[in-house]
């Protein structure tokens, strides 16, 4: 059974990232770009806040409970929709009722200070129950069902009108095909889940390049109820030399009337959502036409006047160079992957074949390279801050592949080794994390495979 379709449609943004939460300043600029570009809903929950996950059973001390108010209060003034969520189930006890009365106590705090929706987080746990629950529920999904439901029903007498959201233990196909949560999770949990309680859902992997209107019709045939997506499509918690700044793309503007929602969980780094945020903005509002791109542009115009130095706008065919270069996770933006082939190509060729393209290539490489540069001297320098060892990493390969280009041009050195003098074993693009990197090699299929002979370092 399907909740009422008349509930607000949620359209905004999660903090739920693993790493450094943002702080105040920052989230009251998420919340004011929403005001203005018609978001409504904003979702805490950075997993690096104690009380989201590791200290769950613990209300907020009053300094930190005045911080949080201060947020809902935020977002009570401009119209959104405050969210905040729990995550327990890495030490919940499902069997024992003090646990109920824990998450009772944590959202009555909640309550007093304003909020009045909560999500409940069983993601990223392991999936297997202690004897005692597994004797009382028989299965995880009856069990995450027995502690959910109750929950929804305390909310109902203390919370009226407020809404519950379950995020399941397998959160995306890939997930639930493998098995998580036990045989049959999901089916347990449409069917035991009251039918108020949205459910979270990533789509068909934990970062989906695409989210299909198959697939969600699938999912919610499983679950009674169409899913509210969690997006990850711009997140990069899990990879700490990118972030992305494409635009929202993958999801049919047809998705909008097949889910209950959609929020996204960004980049950890708040100054890097601007086109993030504006696209998904855009995309939320946008008719039954859609084209990614065309937002993409429309957005890094808005975004331009933020990379201004002291001396100079930054020209806008040159932002979309550099951000190309840092689009989304599946994929280059098509100025960088445009660069990215004709070197790959000319590499791949003996240099007595070049001609002009060298030249040509090394011209757009070194102009990359400048304006990597040249954000280094932008006056926002929270947005610096926010890209600027990503950039520099960008700016020396950059730097080292114009160096390894001249020197295969050069006659002279021909059969030489290529030993550039600002690029030291060990100390360029060393570390033990790539080291442990070339120890597998992914396929073009997506498996994993030993490197043999690499990965071994110096030793």
């Amino acid at each position: 059974m399907a909740a009422c379709n008349h509930r607000l449609f949620w359209a905004g943004v999660i903090e739920g990232f693993y790493g450094a939460p943002w702080s105040m300043a920052e989230r009251l600029e998420i919340l004011d770009w929403m005001k203005a570009w018609g978001l409504n809903t904003y979702l805490y929950g950075p997993k690096d806040d104690l009380h989201h996950r590791t200290v769950w059973r613990e209300p907020y001390a009053p300094d930190d409970a005045a911080e949080l108010a201060r947020l809902i209060a935020g977002c009570r003034g401009r119209g959104i929709e405050f969210l905040y969520a729990m995550g327990p189930g890495l030490d919940v006890r499902y069997s024992d009722p003090r646990e109920l009365e824990a998450l009772e106590t944590r959202f009555a705090q909640l309550a007093e200070l304003g909020c009045r929706n909560l999500c409940l987080l069983f993601d990223d746990i392991p999936d297997v129950l202690d004897p005692a629950d597994l004797a009382r529920w028989g299965s995880l999904a009856a069990a995450q069902c027995g502690l959910v439901n109750a929950v929804r029903d305390w909310m109902e007498t203390h919370v009226p009108g407020g809404r519950l959201v379950f995020c399941p233990t397998p959160y995306c196909g890939r997930m639930a095909a493998a098995g998580h949560g036990g045989e049959g999770y999901l089916a347990a949990i449409g069917t035991g889940l009251h039918p108020d309680i949205d459910v979270f859902w990533t789509g068909p992997e934990i970062v989906s390049r695409e989210i299909t209107l198959g697939h969600v019709a699938e999912l919610t045939a499983l679950l009674r109820r169409p899913p509210l997506i969690w997006d990850n499509l711009h997140a990069n918690d899990y990879d700490g030399r990118r972030f992305y700044c494409g635009p929202y793309s993958g999801r049919p503007p047809e998705l909008r009337s097949k889910v209950r929602g959609i929020l996204t969980n960004p980049n950890n780094e708040q100054p890097l959502n601007f086109v993030a945020l504006r696209t998904l903005a855009a995309y939320v509002h946008a008719g039954d036409a859609w084209e990614p791109r065309a937002a993409y542009h429309a957005a890094l115009a808005e975004w331009r006047p933020r990379f201004a130095t002291r001396d100079r706008e930054m020209d806008p065919a040159d932002l979309v160079r550099l951000l190309d270069c840092y689009y989304l996770p599946h994929e280059e933006g098509p100025e960088a992957e445009r660069l990215f082939a004709d070197i790959r190509d000319l590499l791949a060729r003996d240099p007595a074949t070049w001609g002009a393209e060298a030249s040509d290539a090394r011209h757009r490489m070194c102009h990359l390279r400048d304006l990597c540069v040249r954000v280094a001297g932008i006056k926002d320098r929270p947005l610096f801050h926010a890209m600027g060892r990503r950039i520099w990493e960008l700016r020396e390969e950059l730097d080292l592949l114009d160096r390894y280009v001249a020197w295969r041009q050069d006659p002279a050195k021909r059969g030489e080794p290529f030993r550039p003098d600002s690029h030291l074993l060990q100390v360029y693009r060393g570390g033990f994390v790539p080291r442990l990197q070339g120890l597998l090699e992914i396929r073009g299929d997506g498996a994993f495979v030993p490197a043999v002979g690499k990965g071994k370092g110096p030793s």
